[in-house]
């Protein structure tokens, strides 16, 4: 099903494009919340204080390609809107190449450079030998999350939302089913949860290919149109690799932070690696929404539809914040009943550990929300830097405060977990004077007349 997102009511323009876009991102997480459950319950806390550990490297690795994929859908967006899908098809074949060599280079990089970057993150000799051989086997399937993610937004930027939906859906029942097989039927521990990931992965990649292949003739690859000419390259490069930059600086700060955790030991690591995984989950429906928004943005610009950008800007923080407060109340009322689905009653200390970043971290959901649309918003008017610029400043906050505030005697763990929103509050500020600038700045308004634009929506 395509929704043109250049005409229509804004809101529900928004939303209905957004939710299947949520949902399947709410079932990726299940990925590692599968495993992180199965593994906690079934194989002990060691085990969970390995996977989450590796949490940190995988989201590092696993944004680089989602963020080169979501720059090339900024693209196809853009030409979607002016209404130019043969420049759509060169640029979404030139992606496909580009971003696909990456993927499997970067696949044999990490299985050969697998030591150096444990002893960087300084793994604890307990979980060494745990962590290593979980994430040998999760990072065979570098190539399967590229492949999904690409046809994802391929899909989505020309109005589909819903088809990347259906396969994730599948694969997340399978992988469910399968971590339970794998661990607690089989004993195969964390190798099996890494299995049950992976095949998982090649489940909704492959499928979501080929369905793509079948349905979309217009976009099967050809020698023909590849590379025909150059400035689809130069597109897809400033937009992939600021895109996959900022990913990249974004989680290269967290996998900084996860070193510091790891400083603390096994309780403070099971904790984190809990935490995590909620709170990922609870503020994964504001990105995913950012993402939507982002899309919505790059095709209504490509259409010179500026009154329009604006007011789905207006609307999409509307939505963003109710639901961002909504959320963070709840993590705070129900921060232990939250921490019990992935660790054991028993487990008071991880538990108490994990309360306490949940209250605060949690709390502040709103200022993740908003920079979450900045970056759409960046990303969706072609000044992808925007966004790497904010990243750096929410990241780069968090992690000095981070080492400088766990340093201090009394304040130590709760240092780390204060510095998030601090990050959050000072990259959101930024935007916002940048985004009124942006707004104000009259090449914006030319840029809008070269593309088309009437203002007549």
């Amino acid at each position: 099903m395509k929704h043109d997102l250049t005409e229509g009511n804004v809101t529900k323009s928004l939303l209905y494009f957004a939710a299947p876009m949520i949902f399947g991102n709410l079932l990726q997480q299940c990925y590692n919340i599968a495993d992180t459950w199965v593994v906690g319950k079934y194989v002990g806390a060691q085990a969970l204080a390995a996977v989450g550990s590796s949490y940190a490297l995988m989201t590092f690795l696993n944004s680089l390609l989602i963020g080169l994929c979501m720059g090339g859908g900024a693209v196809f967006s853009y030409y979607i809107g002016k209404g130019d899908r043969d420049r759509v098809r060169t640029c979404a074949q030139t992606a496909f190449v580009m971003i696909g060599v990456l993927a499997v280079v970067l696949s044999i990089a990490v299985q050969c450079l697998m030591h150096p970057i444990l002893l960087l993150l300084r793994t604890p000799g307990e979980l060494y030998g745990m962590t290593r051989d979980y994430l040998l086997v999760v990072f065979c399937g570098i190539f399967f999350i590229f492949l999904y993610n690409y046809y994802a937004f391929l899909l989505r930027a020309l109005g589909n939302s819903v088809t990347p939906l259906y396969f994730l859906g599948a694969a997340s029942v399978l992988n469910i089913g399968l971590d339970l097989f794998f661990v607690q039927s089989l004993g195969w521990g964390l190798q099996g949860a890494a299995a049950a990931t992976v095949i998982s992965q090649a489940v909704s990649g492959l499928g979501l290919g080929i369905c793509v292949w079948k349905k979309e003739p217009f976009f099967r690859f050809s020698l023909r149109g590849f590379l025909q000419e150059e400035k689809p390259v130069g597109e897809i490069c400033r937009y992939s690799l600021m895109t996959g930059m900022q990913q990249s600086v974004m989680n290269f700060g967290i996998l900084m932070v996860q070193s510091l955790v790891n400083s603390f030991g096994a309780m403070v690591m099971a904790a984190f690696a809990a935490t995590v995984k909620i709170d990922t989950f609870a503020y994964m429906p504001a990105q995913e929404f950012g993402n939507a928004y982002s899309i919505f943005i790059s095709q209504n610009y490509g259409a010179g539809k500026g009154k329009r950008v604006k007011q789905g800007t207006g609307k999409a923080l509307t939505v963003s914040a109710v639901f961002c407060g909504v959320v963070s109340v709840l993590v705070f009322v129900f921060a232990r009943f939250l921490m019990l689905i992935f660790v054991n009653a028993g487990e008071t200390e991880i538990i108490e550990i994990g309360m306490q970043y949940l209250r605060i971290e949690g709390a502040f959901y709103i200022g993740i929300g908003i920079l979450f649309l900045l970056y759409g918003y960046f990303r969706g008017t072609g000044r992808p830097g925007v966004s790497l610029v904010l990243t750096v400043i929410s990241l780069g906050t968090r992690v000095v405060l981070a080492y400088v505030l766990a340093a201090v005697p009394g304040i130590g763990v709760l240092g780390i977990w204060w510095a998030i929103p601090i990050g959050w509050a000072l990259a959101d500020a930024a935007g916002l004077v940048l985004m009124r600038r942006a707004e104000k700045d009259k090449s914006y308004e030319e840029r809008m007349l070269q593309n088309g634009g009437k203002e007549n929506e």
